[in-house]
């Protein structure tokens, strides 16, 4: 055994030398991927390439054209912020595995990982049929680009060049990362270079960053490195060329290796002229062209460009008049493709999509001429939307595409629902209000196994609870998870048609409507939401009009809507749809048009099976009825609860403003109307949970992924 591992020591570093590569570097020997040998001419090695519109691999011992398909994947799990870096490395091998089988071959990440993510990614790749190749990231801390608005600055500058050698060492396998809190940290030690493809150096800059950079370096506007050159380029380009041409020259000098290079653009930063967007200054104000940057002789692999393209954002997707009038080959409307068949026209370089996607979320904040909406989406509408695009992308002539995104994220915000929850708190629930946590095509489900209801008219699940409340006609049982509010109404002589169900709730002490003027009853306790059951298709939640959240932040604060003096008086009998805030009143440019203020009924309720294994699963599912039992899940956001996992509730708005305050629990009672009159009714009695630190859940491949397993499959 001591001879062979001599051998083999041998025949390494020999190997390595006529490779022009330090014997130092491979200190680790057993972390070597031999079975993926780069190109090599000159003592210079790389295993990916690019000439003006693709990708190439090297394999095999030659080169072959690759369509770059593929996923993002961020660090975020249930009950952990991302930057704990809490991902283990069972749970990364069985990602790899689902993205291998997915037929997938590129994964991207925007930052340095923890060591288990390079450690999975090298062991599952030198056994897998479906290897899998990673485009690393190089992120910027968003906090210095908001108190700088410079790129020059040393804080944002210098800090990349100093992210880049740590990069570069980690994916040699070559370093240590001494830890910092919120950031990747540990001993890396397995060389997983020959399967990295290249670098996306940044993240979305807005367009104040850029001017502001651009204006505060006038001077800066030529760039000459080994590697990377400009040409008729802005300050902040310069900026770009070089940080990518010290990443080139870092990887080159240290360990003879170069790989195709990219940096983070997206909508707003392109070069075309959106000329009906109605926020010209956010969002079509300032330009970064990759083609002002130049690869010299020395650099063999080459440049590419790389677009984060969502079909819903920014406005002018809506409302430019040449997105919204072209045709694919079928005649439908295809504003996305519009947009791609412009943005391609500009290039001599090959463009990846390393962004696209929407979300599988009941809640919804933007809204697409198209129907490819950001949010109030089902998991299956989501798969067919991310293929769709995925083809327009394909047909365009695009060098590859990246969705995103891998999995759920529990701690993502969305800008219509960040001022109803608590920050510090996102991480212990799911809140599928929020469109930016259900970008993924794995979800992560309350409950260890399964969750503790589902709504499909299988009320097993239910046998071992007691009642919360009960009368002749009606009984009501409660429970919860992380996600949702449960109820089970056990029913007799109710016609699901004709009738109506009232579920009456008092979540908050000292305020709530005694009676409703709409259906003329009377509760038993103030109540402070209602759950109206009328029919598959006027079903909803309704909420007291003092305690509407909607109301008070956008007429009251913000003054984006008008004012009702009804909604600001305690015990008017009057209660509201629940509202989602899309988009502020816009100007259009080119119309002349002013479009008002918008916003949806997110209140409205769904009826359908929302059980994963049925064949008939709806997503969105919120209600059912079989056999005299109607199952109802409400997410915890449409009661006002910004916090289920500490119990806590929006306090009285018209006090403190929008601020949270624990509660014991909700009061929950029945009433059964018929011909508009109270036929059955039950007491209103307290249901309580218990509050955590740890959420429990599992995980569960989205009919999502199913769908882009097949679209990925026919792109060969």
């Amino acid at each position: 055994m001591k001879k062979s591992l001599t051998i083999l020591t041998i025949f390494l570093l020999l190997s390595t030398t006529l490779l022009g590569c330090n014997p130092k570097q491979l200190s680790n020997l057993p972390s070597l991927p031999s079975s993926n040998i780069p190109y090599t001419e000159n003592g210079l090695s790389y295993m990916a390439k690019v000439d003006a519109k693709s990708f190439y691999f090297y394999k095999d011992g030659q080169w072959q054209k690759e369509f770059i398909k593929g996923v993002n994947m961020g660090v975020g799990v249930p009950g952990k912020f991302p930057g704990e870096m809490a991902v283990t490395k069972d749970e990364y091998l069985r990602w790899f595995k689902y993205i291998g089988d997915m037929k997938a071959n590129t994964l991207r990440v925007y930052t340095i990982l923890s060591p288990v993510f390079y450690d999975a990614f090298y062991e599952y790749n030198q056994t897998a049929k479906n290897k899998i190749f990673l485009i690393q990231g190089l992120w910027i801390n968003e906090d210095d680009m908001l108190k700088y608005q410079n790129a020059y600055a040393p804080q944002i500058l210098d800090t990349m060049k100093e992210d880049t050698k740590k990069i570069i060492g980690v994916l040699h396998g070559n370093t240590t990362i001494a830890p910092e809190p919120g950031h990747a940290s540990g001993t890396y030690t397995k060389d997983i270079s020959t399967y990295v493809l290249g670098f996306i150096l940044g993240i979305e800059a807005n367009a104040e960053f850029v001017n502001q950079t651009n204006a505060k370096n006038p001077t800066k506007t030529t760039f000459k490195g080994q590697y990377l050159q400009t040409q008729a380029a802005s300050p902040y380009e310069v900026f770009q060329a070089e940080v990518g041409d010290y990443a080139i020259s870092y990887e080159t000098t240290t360990y003879k290796m170069q790989r195709p290079v990219a940096f983070t653009n997206w909508v707003t930063t392109d070069m075309l002229v959106h000329t009906n967007e109605p926020a010209k200054v956010e969002e079509d104000s300032a330009i970064v062209d990759p083609g002002h940057i130049k690869a010299t002789k020395d650099f063999k692999p080459g440049l590419f460009a790389s677009y984060h393209i969502y079909p819903y954002y920014p406005d002018f997707m809506n409302y430019q008049q040449e997105n919204i009038t072209y045709k694919n080959k079928d005649g439908k409307i295809d504003t996305y493709k519009a947009y791609l068949a412009d943005l391609i026209k500009q290039h001599d370089m090959p463009v990846l999509v390393a962004e696209y996607g929407v979300p599988a979320s009941r809640g919804m904040t933007h809204i697409s001429k198209m129907g490819f909406n950001q949010g109030m989406l089902s998991e299956n509408d989501q798969g067919t939307m991310d293929a769709y695009m995925l083809q327009d992308i394909y047909d365009e002539g695009y060098a590859g595409a990246l969705v995103f995104t891998w999995q759920d994220e529990w701690f993502k915000r969305s800008w219509n629902t960040m001022d109803f929850d608590l920050s510090d708190r996102r991480p212990f629930w799911s809140n599928p209000q929020a469109s930016e946590q259900e970008f993924g095509l794995l979800a992560f489900d309350p409950g260890k196994e399964t969750s503790v209801s589902y709504v499909d008219g299988d009320v097993s699940e239910w046998k071992n609870d007691p009642p919360l409340v009960s009368s002749a006609n009606l009984t009501i049982y409660v429970k919860s998870d992380e996600k949702y509010l449960y109820l089970r109404l056990e029913t007799k002589n109710y016609d699901f048609d004709k009738d109506t169900l009232l579920i009456p709730i008092d979540s908050l002490q000292g305020q709530g409507n005694t009676t409703d003027s709409k259906n003329k009853v009377i509760f038993e306790r103030p109540t402070d939401f209602v759950i109206e059951l009328n029919g598959k298709e006027n079903s909803r939640v309704v909420v007291d009009s003092y305690y509407d959240s909607f109301y008070y932040l956008y007429a009251k604060q913000l003054k984006m809507i008008k004012a009702n003096a009804f909604n600001e008086t305690k015990d008017s009998g009057l209660f509201n749809p629940e509202i989602l805030a899309l988009n502020k009143e816009i100007s259009l440019p080119v119309d002349h048009q002013t479009i008002p203020f918008s916003s949806y009924e997110t209140g409205k309720l769904t009826y359908g099976n929302g059980n994963p294994q049925s064949t008939d699963y709806n997503s969105l599912a919120d209600f059912i009825l079989k056999d005299d039992n109607v199952e109802i899940r409400i997410p915890w956001a449409l009661l006002n609860v910004t916090d289920p996992s500490t119990k806590m509730v929006m306090d009285n708005m018209y006090i403190g403003g929008i601020q949270s305050v624990k509660t014991n629990g909700f009061y929950l009672g029945g009433l059964l109307l018929k011909n508009k009159q109270v036929v059955e009714s039950t007491a209103m009695n307290l249901y309580s949970w218990q509050e955590w630190e740890t959420p429990t859940y599992h995980e569960r491949l989205k009919p999502s992924y199913y769908i882009m397993q097949n679209a990925f499959e026919k792109l060969k």
